[in-house]
C-alpha cells in the first residue's frame, strides 16, 4: 500500500448475488437467521461426485439488471452484471463521471461453464465464435464496464478465493492515486464441473454440509454467487450526500510460497497478511472486533487459519468473534471474499455478527470463538474479513466506522 497518499477510501454501495438471496438485504436476513442456502445442483449437468451446492436458484440477469443484453453473457459475467447493478443502485449513483470509473473484479475460473461449452463444440466440430469470444476471464469485468458505460480501468485478477479482497486492495489504491474516480471491486464465478471433479480430486468435498471449524469437519460444499461493492474517496462519498457504510482502512497481501494447494502449516503466509493489513491500516490487533474467517471446513485450512489468528492476537484472540459464512453459503470460490466483505461492512454497520452454523463438537486444534450456529447482537467497529487462498494467496482487508 502507498502509505504517502492519505486520501481515504469508503464504501458506498453493496451489491449481492447468492445462493442466500439477490441484494443486500435478502441475503443478510437470511445470514443472520443462520439458514442454509445449499441445495441439489441443476445448472451443472451430469454426474458428479456430490449433487449438493450453493447453487443461485432461478437467476434472471435481465429481471433484475433490466438490460436485455446481459442474458447474454455467460452465468459468470452475468452475477457479476447483476451485482454490479444492485450496488450502483444501493450507492445512490446517478450522473457519475462514468469514463472514469473502474471495474477491479476477482475469479477462480472465470467463465468456466463458458469453457466447457466451448470444448464440447470443438469436439463436435461446431465451433461458436461467439461463445468463444466469452471465454477468457478479462470478459467479467470488460462485460461490466460495457454494460454500464464505465471507460475507467477494467481488470480481472484470477486471484482464486481470495480475488475480492485481492480487487477491494487494488481499487483502494486506483482511487488514492486518482488513477479511478469510482471503483466497482469484487468478485464473481459460476459452478462448473471442474469445480465439482477438482475439488473431489483433492479430497476436499464434503458430502452432506459444510463444518467449518467443527471437529468432524469434512470439507467444503461448492458455490457460486457475486459480491460488488462501490468504492470511493471520502470526499466524494461525502459531497454527494452518500450513505457510507465503511472505510477501508487496509490491507494486506502475501504468498505462503509453499504448496499449490496446501497452505503452510505454520501460518506463515496468512499472518503476513493480517499483520501487514494491522500496519497500513495504522491500529492495533486489540482493535478488531469481528473476523469474518476464510473457514472453508477443511481439516487443514481451518487449523492453519487458527493458528495464524492465534499468532495475531496473541492471548486475546479466544475473546475475539470469529465466524464462517461459508457454512451457509458454501464456498463460492473467486466471488467468497468479495462477499465475505460485504458481511464486514454489515456487520459494522448493523452491529450483528452472521453465526458459523453446522457447529457441533469443538476442536482442540480450532479452539477461538466461531459465534456457533446463533447470530449474535455485538458492537463491531472494525472487522478483519480473511482469505487465503489456492496457490498460497493471502489478501487480509479491514473495514471501520467511519470517524469524520
Amino acid at each position: 500500500m502507498n502509505n504517502c497518499l492519505e486520501e481515504r477510501i469508503v464504501v458506498t454501495g453493496l451489491g449481492v448475488v447468492s445462493c442466500l438471496g439477490i441484494g443486500a438485504e435478502e441475503f443478510w436476513a437470511n445470514l443472520v437467521a443462520g439458514r442454509s442456502g445449499l441445495s441439489e445442483v441443476t445448472s451443472v449437468k451430469g454426474d458428479l461426485p456430490i449433487r449438493l451446492a450453493g447453487e443461485v436458484k432461478n437467476f434472471d440477469a435481465v429481471k433484475v439488471t433490466s438490460l436485455p443484453a446481459s442474458s447474454e453473457l455467460g452465468r459468470t459475467s452475468q452475477f457479476a452484471v447483476a451485482a454490479a447493478h444492485l450496488a450502483i443502485a444501493d450507492a445512490g449513483l446517478a450522473g457519475f463521471e462514468r469514463e472514469r470509473a473502474g471495474v477491479i473484479l476477482g475469479t477462480t475460473t472465470g467463465e468456466q461453464q463458458v469453457v466447457e461449452r466451448v470444448l464440447e463444440s470443438l469436439i463436435e466440430e461446431e465451433c461458436d465464435a461467439t461463445l468463444m469470444a466469452q471465454m477468457s476471464d478479462g470478459v467479467i469485468a470488460n462485460n461490466v464496464a460495457d454494460l454500464f458505460g464505465l471507460g475507467g480501468y477494467s481488470v480481472v485478477l484470477p486471484a482464486a478465493c481470495s480475488g475480492g479482497n485481492f480487487a477491494i486492495a487494488y481499487a483502494s489504491e486506483l482511487l488514492r492515486a486518482g488513477s479511478v474516480s469510482l471503483a466497482l471491486a469484487g468478485g464473481a464465478d459460476c459452478l462448473s464441473r471442474h469445480f465439482f471433479y477438482g475439488f473431489a480430486r483433492l479430497g476436499a468435498l464434503a458430502p452432506e454440509r459444510c463444518q467449518p471449524f467443527d471437529k468432524n469437519r469434512k470439507g467444503i460444499i461448492p458455490g457460486e454467487g457475486a459480491g460488488v461493492i462501490v468504492m470511493e474517496t471520502m470526499k466524494s462519498a461525502l459531497e454527494r450526500g452518500a450513505r457510507i457504510y465503511s472505510e477501508v482502512l487496509g490491507y494486506g497481501i502475501s504468498s505462503d510460497a509453499h504448496h499449490p494447494v496446501a497452505p503452510d502449516p505454520r501460518a506463515r503466509g496468512a499472518v503476513a497478511a493480517m499483520k501487514d493489513a494491522l500496519f497500513y491500516a495504522h491500529i492495533p490487533a486489540q482493535e478488531i472486533d469481528y473476523i469474518s474467517a476464510h473457514g472453508t471446513g477443511t481439516p487443514i485450512n481451518d487449523r492453519v487459519e487458527t493458528t495464524a489468528i492465534k499468532e495475531v492476537f496473541g492471548e486475546r484472540a479466544r475473546r475475539v468473534p470469529v465466524s464462517s459464512i461459508k457454512s451457509m453459503i458454501g464456498h463460492p470460490s473467486g466471488a467468497a471474499s468479495a462477499l465475505e466483505a460485504i458481511v464486514c461492512n454489515l456487520v459494522v454497520e448493523r452491529g450483528m455478527i452472521p453465526p458459523t452454523i453446522n457447529y457441533e463438537e469443538p476442536d482442540p486444534d480450532c479452539d477461538l470463538d466461531y459465534v456457533p450456529n446463533v447470530a449474535r447482537t455485538s458492537e463491531v467497529e472494525t472487522a478483519m474479513n480473511n482469505s487465503q487462498a489456492f496457490l498460497g494467496s493471502n489478501a487480509s482487508v479491514i473495514f471501520a466506522k467511519v470517524k469524520h
